[in-house]
């Protein structure tokens, strides 16, 4: 099983004085976005608790996601960004995350570079989601989403232009696009972190 100590160690430190999302590459500039992916212990383990985008929001609407959005000129660093998106969404006291750690920048096809931080979650906390955005929170296995056995690459044509992405289906929610991509940059790190561990074990 995956440990805190696992995940700790897959991240890089983040420091809350700091802009710390700074876009990556060159070209056209990109816009900024963070998001927190909220890790909740429970007696089973780990979750990861992920967000349905209400049907009402004109991007995007229905898909799966992590808390977050766009990082204000007001916002103090993109972890102050992340940590008053989650407030907004689903009622999350900062008081009530500890910061495990972050990813680097994922760039979308949309046009966004995104900073995702990892925080740990006190499992008294009861979401509360914000009408006219969130439809549904629910929370996934932690172990399952890090399982890339569970990682279905998917191909489409849109508009004329082929695109990839994973995909991750558990029960009836289908995790794809940046939220999957970006999970699957948390099972690279993690897996790398605890591989040699978890062979023994295996072993």
């Amino acid at each position: 099983m995956i440990t805190e100590t696992d995940i700790f160690r897959a991240l890089q430190p983040v420091n809350r004085d700091r802009d710390d999302a700074a876009p990556i590459g060159g070209g056209k500039p990109r816009r900024r976005a963070a998001v927190l992916c909220p890790l909740v212990p429970r007696d089973t383990g780990l979750h990861v608790m992920l967000t349905v985008r209400s049907a009402q929001l004109k991007v995007h609407a229905g898909q799966i996601a992590f808390p977050g959005g766009k990082i204000d000129p007001s916002d103090a660093s993109p972890l102050a960004a992340a940590l008053r998106e989650a407030d907004e969404e689903i009622g999350l006291p900062a008081e009530d995350v500890d910061i495990l750690g972050m990813l680097d920048p994922y760039d979308t096809s949309t046009g966004f570079v995104v900073r995702p931080f990892i925080g740990m979650v006190k499992p008294r906390f009861v979401p509360i989601p914000h009408e006219g955005e969130v439809a549904e929170v629910f929370e996934v296995p932690f172990d399952f989403l890090m399982d890339f056995d569970n990682h279905e690459r998917i191909e489409r044509v849109h508009e004329g232009r082929t695109r990839r992405f994973y995909q991750m289906i558990h029960g009836k929610y289908r995790i794809w696009g940046a939220t999957a991509g970006m999970l699957r940059n948390l099972a690279h790190r993690v897996n790398h972190a605890c591989g040699d561990r978890v062979m023994r074990e295996a072993g």
